[in-house]
């Protein structure tokens, strides 16, 4: 099957005169399982409706919007995979300079906050047509929220964007169910009943789902209280076997947000992935070099969905949920071959993982009869007691792709939850992934050192993070490799101060880290930490939080995590000196920067070698350690493990 249509030459060149559906995205059009828009698509063609592709329109008018003519049943509107101010900024709001998922990587295709862009213009053109949003930032933003960018709580992107249903969470079943309602001639506003929704009617009109609780826009807009207690609400009713709906009041209107939609089951996923994917970019993006988004994903399965896992600055529980479903092994095996088939596949599956790569099931059977615990996270900060951990299934799958004729080997570079690999009593896939998996590099999460700020970042110690440490090292000394592992940390997350960020700092010293890149903390929508960010409260606790929101200290605490570098020296000393610990400004092997125009003592006793510039401090010397990494190789060729003058001299041996 080809490419959906993309323009209006192509729709009747495949016979579609009016369709029935527009997808208007903000990403490029790549045909791809790894691409909501592409997803949506297929499952609806294969419904029997027909869909048209609106990629990136011109956003400046409503001209481009006309495109295809009205559609017959309504526009679906998706900012794309990521939210578009994500997509457009960095954490410190400086305007981004690349666009992974836009032709050749160019910015400025799509608008801020494209939904409402997209939608407005809509209107313009076509005036009730039904418009129907999703994907990423509508999922997330589908309560009153608070925006980084504009540092204020903003409404609903419902209420904002004027469309009529938004739908939130994994979209296929949701989709299908409103395009065969809105087939029989239902109209749009009298769609009430759908789970995965949400809508907005009359104040005081009934609602077809019992109700968790209802909140104010006028109040959660200057209330943070009130505020952090609506999204402990809404974050306990995210499950499709207990939720409950929610009710927001905007004066005489108000939304509504249905029950989640249940996950799909594992016929579901199959029958998902099966769907004639073209698996690249449209043709059309050829000229200008592509969509660099697709390069991550082009030899890469997903196999799950949902994360228990549970980390509160991640927005998956919010979007997809905390329970987790998977492929048929024979389904993943299918969709390798076809990647084997590939005019430009070498022999390597790149990964087979999805939101955490080592999740196959629920964490417990509880889940499959009542759902996930509203008041208990199933890993963090310790396991519960109903946790089940088994990756056999998951080496089985592993294994069955390696087998595939044309595959040389097959990594895992989706994030691996070392934790629960600790909590298995059969090491047989931890020895797996050391010897077959890894590409001589593994990536986790450990994000800081403190079990202060790891209990806000719902995390697990760092004793368990050390035990894994230790470990993956050992089993990489026993099969005779020289492996690396690659840690991600961040700074200024609520819960760390200044002390915190110091004590990781000398952590690193202590283990020979010098990282190249640290993630400051990002108040994205739809996480809890964003909550903790906003309002200095835990929602899931109600406890207060302490927050690095003053610019000085933010920028301090992340000069910590990269203390060797030269030009972070000043910083760094002006955090350990608020810290009180003028021990760590000298000459010892502990201490993390040299004092200002101070002298390096020569070590042949001859005096001392000529005073360092301020700032100027140089980093750490490499020495030789297990587990040593120069972080610092940045780029195309990110993470290279740096080799040691003796590993230099085995190389030229061999």
């Amino acid at each position: 099957m080809p490419y959906l249509p993309i323009n209006k030459e192509e729709a009747e060149k495949q016979g579609i005169g009016r369709p029935d559906f527009v997808y208007v995205c903000g990403d490029a059009y790549v045909d791809h399982p790894s691409f909501g828009a592409a997803i949506i698509s297929r499952v609806l063609v294969d419904a029997g409706f027909s869909v048209v592709i609106l990629a990136q329109p011109d956003y400046k008018s409503a001209d481009a919007f006309k495109e295809y003519g009205k559609p017959r049943l309504g526009f679906l509107v998706s900012a794309g995979n990521i939210d578009s101010m994500v997509a457009h900024y960095t954490a410190s709001k400086k305007k981004r300079s690349y666009d992974y998922y836009s032709p050749g990587g160019k910015m400025g295709l799509r608008p801020d906050r494209a939904t409402i862009v997209y939608c407005n213009r809509i209107r313009e053109a076509y005036g009730d047509v039904p418009i129907i949003i999703g994907g990423l930032e509508a999922s997330l933003r589908r309560f009153a929220h608070y925006d980084y960018w504009d540092n204020k709580v903003r409404r609903s992107i419902l209420v904002d964007s004027g469309a009529d249903i938004l739908t939130y969470g994994m979209g296929e079943n949701i989709l299908l169910r409103l395009a065969r309602l809105l087939d029989k001639g239902v109209p749009v506003k009298k769609i009430r009943d759908v789970r995965g929704t949400c809508y907005i009617c009359k104040d005081g009109e009934k609602v077809n789902f019992p109700v968790a609780d209802e909140f104010d826009y006028n109040v959660l807009k200057t209330d943070k209280a009130e505020y952090a207690r609506a999204y402990g609400v809404q974050y306990k009713n995210q499950d499709s076997i207990n939720g409950k709906a929610i009710i927001e009041h905007y004066d005489a209107k108000m939304l509504v947000q249905n029950p989640p939609m249940p996950p799909l089951e594992r016929e579901e996923l199959d029958k998902v992935y099966s769907l004639p994917f073209m698996r690249s970019y449209h043709p059309i993006y050829e000229k200008d070099g592509g969509v660099p988004a697709i390069e991550e994903v082009r030899f890469s399965v997903t196999h799950n969905r949902g994360c228990f896992g549970g980390c509160n600055f991640c927005a998956l529980a919010f979007h997809q949920g905390r329970t987790v479903r998977s492929r048929s092994i024979e389904s993943v095996v299918s969709e390798a071959k076809l990647i084997t088939e590939m005019p430009d596949f070498k022999g390597y599956i790149h990964d087979i993982g999805g939101p955490t790569a080592n999740f196959r099931y629920p964490s417990c059977d509880k889940q499959l009869k009542d759902g996930v615990c509203a008041n208990r996270k199933c890993l963090a900060p310790t396991p519960c007691k109903n946790l089940k951990v088994d990756h056999s299934e998951y080496i089985k799958l592993i294994e069955a792709v390696e087998a595939l004729p044309k595959v040389k080997k097959v990594f895992i570079r989706s994030g691996i939850r070392f934790d629960y690999l600790m909590y298995d009593k059969d090491d047989s896939f931890f020895r797996k992934l050391v010897r077959d998996n890894i590409s001589g590099q593994l990536k986790v999460a450990p994000e800081h050192c403190s079990d202060e700020v790891l209990l806000c970042m719902g995390k697990p110690n760092y004793s368990v993070y050390s035990a894994f440490r230790k470990k993956f090292f050992e089993l990489t000394k026993e099969i005779g490799k020289e492996q690396y592992l690659i840690p991600y940390l961040m700074s200024s997350h609520p819960g760390s101060t200044l002390s915190c960020a110091l004590d990781l700092a000398c952590q690193l010293k202590k283990e020979g880290y010098s990282p190249e890149q640290v993630q400051d903390y990002y108040p994205t929508p739809g996480t809890v930490s964003t909550v903790m960010f906003y309002t200095h409260i835990n929602p899931l606790t109600g406890k207060k939080v302490y927050v690095a929101d003053d610019y000085n200290e933010k920028q301090m605490q992340r000069a910590l995590l990269q203390y060797s570098r030269p030009q972070n020296a000043d910083l760094v000393r002006k955090a350990i000196r608020k810290c009180g610990r003028e021990d760590l400004i000298g000459y010892g092997e502990g201490c993390l920067v040299r004092p200002e125009g101070g002298k390096r003592p020569d070590p042949r006793g001859k005096g001392a070698s000529r005073p360092q510039k301020s700032g100027n401090d140089r980093p750490d010397k490499r020495t030789k350690q297990v587990g040593g990494f120069d972080a610092r190789r940045e780029g195309k060729n990110a993470r290279q493990p740096y080799k040691t003058k003796n590993a230099d001299k085995r190389a030229k041996k061999k």
